[in-house]
């Protein structure tokens, strides 16, 4: 029996390294940093940007907003600035109004609304701009950006850009779960793909998002998702099927500021949509259980199981595969290769976040965010 199991885990390692070298042979290359755009330096800072109007979503957000708007005095002229204070008990409007944004006060949302998509539905009443800027109230954006993403999406005939912020990275925690949490959506939702008009594949980043009024209001805006978690691939995916082309990509140029102090913050943020990813799937959740021990433990480590030359080679191919599908992610965000040892580890804690995800799905609980919860049943 158990030299039955030490053979069922070499051919698992041996399975986990042909998924690592698909992923460096598949033609869309989602391993790959390519799809990437930051400011443009011939931007002229006094652009006029009156056809843009931005949208952010602020619950609780004193310790961030008013750096995110200091970002936005950098972009151009006339730039029309909402924050729609979700409910705060905190400063978030009065420091808002400070800096010279329009503060809408934001109500209970609905049933079956999330909190984060009705303040975009109460702001988009007050939207009569050509372009629309969906922004993350912790986001920083680099001079110039705004007017850059504009012209990608004018010139390219994109109804929708939309950027992948670099997350903080200056705690061990983050150093050690923010790189990889950006090659895991790379892997789900391969770039490549999203990009490609003729493609199904349809993803977003919600942290900064330029989109085209008409086209959002055209595929229902926010109430068609009033009740999606993963919003922002959602309305992508609207846009997408109706006709319309978008582009995602990465980013120096938006930068997330709301640094993750421990281990907790991380667990929550991935925890609130990883089974929602699997369509709370049992049967999508055990296969990608199967897959991610192949692939970061049964690989890696198949010569501890089975002292035999083939394992040693599984082992030896299993690594290789790793470091060059892990080195582009590191080298975009300036980070040491050494890193790519850590990520059998760092795979199996997203792992262990998915399942709490599913846990707590099982349990009744959708969700839960910023202190509000959702329920399993509002899914139906």
């Amino acid at each position: 029996m158990g030299e039955l199991l030490l053979h069922s885990a070499m051919y698992g390692g041996a399975f986990g390294t042909v998924c690592w070298l698909s992923l460096l042979l598949l033609p869309w290359q989602a391993i790959s940093t390519r799809e990437q755009i930051e400011s443009d330096p011939e931007q002229q800072p006094d652009q006029n940007l009156n056809d843009i109007t931005v949208l952010i979503p602020a619950r609780n957000e004193a310790p961030y907003i008013q750096q995110t708007l200091d970002g936005l005095k950098l972009q151009g002229k006339d730039l029309q600035i909402i924050v729609i204070d979700d409910q705060s008990t905190d400063e978030t409007a009065q420091l808002a109004h400070q800096k010279g944004a329009q503060v809408i006060a934001g109500t209970t949302p609905p049933d079956g609304w999330s909190g984060k998509l009705w303040a975009l539905e109460q702001g988009l009443h007050h939207v009569n701009t050509p372009y629309t800027l969906l922004l993350d109230a912790d986001i920083t954006l680099s001079q110039g950006i705004i007017a850059t993403l504009k012209n990608k999406a004018s010139t390219e005939n994109r109804s929708m850009v939309s950027l992948m912020a670099t997350p903080p990275m200056d705690t061990l925690v983050e150093r050690m779960l923010m790189p990889a949490f950006i090659f895991f959506f790379k892997l789900l939702y391969p770039f490549g793909l999203t990009n490609k008009p003729d493609s199904r594949m349809a993803a977003a980043a919600g942290g900064c998002i330029l989109v085209e009024t008409l086209a959002l209001r055209s595929a229902g805006a926010f109430s068609s998702l009033h009740n999606a978690l993963i919003d922002d691939c959602t309305l992508a995916a609207r846009i997408k099927l109706s006709g319309k082309n978008i582009w995602l990509g990465l980013s120096h140029a938006a930068r997330s500021h709301r640094g993750y102090h421990g281990l907790r913050p991380v667990w929550e943020m991935v925890a609130r949509t990883a089974y929602t990813q699997l369509n709370y799937s049992l049967i999508l959740l055990l296969i990608c259980t199967v897959i991610m021990l192949s692939m970061f433990w049964l690989a890696p480590f198949a010569f501890l199981l089975l002292h035999d030359p083939k394992t040693y080679m599984i082992s030896l191919i299993a690594y290789v595969a790793i470091f060059c599908a892990y080195k582009p992610t590191l080298k975009y965000y300036h980070r040491s290769l050494l890193w790519t040892f850590i990520l059998p580890f760092t795979g199996a804690l997203y792992l262990a976040m998915t399942w709490t995800s599913a846990i707590r799905y099982w349990r009744g609980e959708r969700a839960r965010w910023k202190d509000r919860h959702y329920e399993s049943k509002t899914d139906h």
